[in-house]
């Protein structure tokens, strides 16, 4: 149901599951394995499955704090996007891949929730993509310290909240990873 003509396809979008990203992040390998489980499903539906990698001056390209976790490890043919904005679209080619693809509705996770995931969904709904978020899928690292809630209450505000999104003409959806369907809207 997506705005996007003629596309009816289904991605998924894994955003910066990085070494760093993840290292301090709350119940980093319960997610890991949850995105694992989404790549393995995808890849068996020919979902195409659409990486995500975040670079800065913090987070060094080519620097090992900047790969991509080694539990998931993109096949060949699959896509990494680069980026240096939180929002996955921001001057990248992410929209042009998916277009490519005929994709109109993302399945999206990753880290972290309160930056990147929170601007991605955001970006991808506004472009007028279907936006599914999953809910065991995304985490965020602990930053309490700077006035964040706990990251348990950030990632279940962020369910709560995308989960009430509505826009003319798309939809947006919370769904737990064993409950995605990478059939729906195909």
């Amino acid at each position: 149901m997506s705005t996007l003509e003629g596309r009816t396809g289904t991605a998924l979008l894994v955003v910066d599951v990085q070494n760093d990203v993840v290292a301090k992040a709350y119940r980093r390998d319960e997610v890991v394995a949850a995105i694992a489980g989404l790549v393995e499903r995808a890849r068996r539906a020919e979902v195409p499955v659409v990486w995500v990698r975040h670079a800065d001056e913090e987070l060094v390209k080519g620097a090992s704090g900047w790969q991509i976790v080694p539990e998931l490890v993109p096949a060949g043919a699959e896509p990494v996007v680069e980026k240096e904005y939180g929002d996955s679209f921001e001057a990248t080619e992410l929209e042009e891949l998916l277009s490519g693809f005929g994709v109109g509705r993302l399945v999206v996770a990753g880290a972290a929730t309160d930056v990147c995931i929170r601007s991605t969904v955001h970006g991808a709904f506004t472009r007028g993509y279907d936006t599914t978020l999953v809910s065991d899928g995304h985490t965020t690292e602990d930053l309490s310290a700077w006035g964040a809630p706990p990251p348990e209450q950030v990632i279940a505000h962020t369910n709560l909240y995308w989960s009430n999104q509505s826009a003319p003409g798309r939809t947006a959806a919370v769904s737990r990873a064993a409950e995605v369907d990478f059939t729906a809207g195909a």
